[in-house]
């Protein structure tokens, strides 16, 4: 069963949520918060598989609340999703980047938020990468210059090509594709360059990519 917290500081965009989810066999909402600190408390006491979060909240806003649950490592197995109005929205890769696994607009199709729910639940890839990518390559540039990293010589030299196209938005199977790979292996290089830099998940591995220097948003 995968255990679910919503935070969102609209009773009704909440109560549309949960009614969702707890229709699903394999889905639970477990608990609810309506402002930062709120969904902070909730989610050390559940300890849940995801959080729905969202990132203008009266108070403590989502920004804060994703980075002091990204930063305890008795939280290491929440897995977040940010909730924004705008796909492109200058907070939400300072989100992802404080240890959030995607995001997700609010007027998503009921299927889709189902299928994020899962698929970050099960420690993949939350949306299409190349999504994640367009949002990056779009802010990165204004929230920090790319700096190498000396975190990056951990990596192999296949690593390191294999986390480039990661960044650059292709899934394993069209990694594999590129390299003339396996499927499986392309998603062990994906997982070991994720151990060695600390990535909680994908997302957060292309942004190591981006303020590393290893890749560069389109058109610097």
């Amino acid at each position: 069963m995968i255990r679910v917290v919503l935070a969102d500081d609209q009773a009704l965009v909440r109560a549309g949520f949960r009614a969702l989810l707890d229709a699903q066999d394999d889905i639970e909402v477990v608990g609810e918060a309506s402002d930062g600190d709120e969904a902070v408390r909730v989610v050390r006491r559940l300890a849940p598989d995801v959080v729905l979060m969202d990132i203008r909240m009266p108070g403590t806003d989502g920004l804060a609340a994703t980075r002091t649950i990204a930063a305890d490592q008795r939280l290491s197995g929440a897995r977040i999703v940010i909730l924004t109005t705008f796909e492109l929205d200058e907070y939400v890769f300072e989100a992802i980047r404080s240890g959030a696994s995607g995001f997700l607009v609010k007027d998503t199709e009921p299927v889709e938020l189902l299928r994020a729910v899962r698929a970050v639940a099960n420690g993949d890839a939350l949306l299409s990468p190349s999504v994640t990518r367009r949002l990056i390559g779009e802010f990165a540039t204004r929230t920090r210059e790319a700096r190498p990293s000396p975190t990056l010589d951990v990596l192999t030299d296949r690593e390191r090509e294999v986390m480039a196209l990661v960044a650059e938005g292709l899934t394993n199977d069209e990694i594999a594709e590129r390299l003339y790979v396996s499927p499986m292996t392309a998603k062990t290089h994906v997982s070991r360059a994720m151990v060695k830099l600390g990535a909680r998940d994908r997302a957060q591995l292309v942004v190591f990519a981006y303020e590393s220097g290893l890749v560069r948003p389109s058109g610097t």
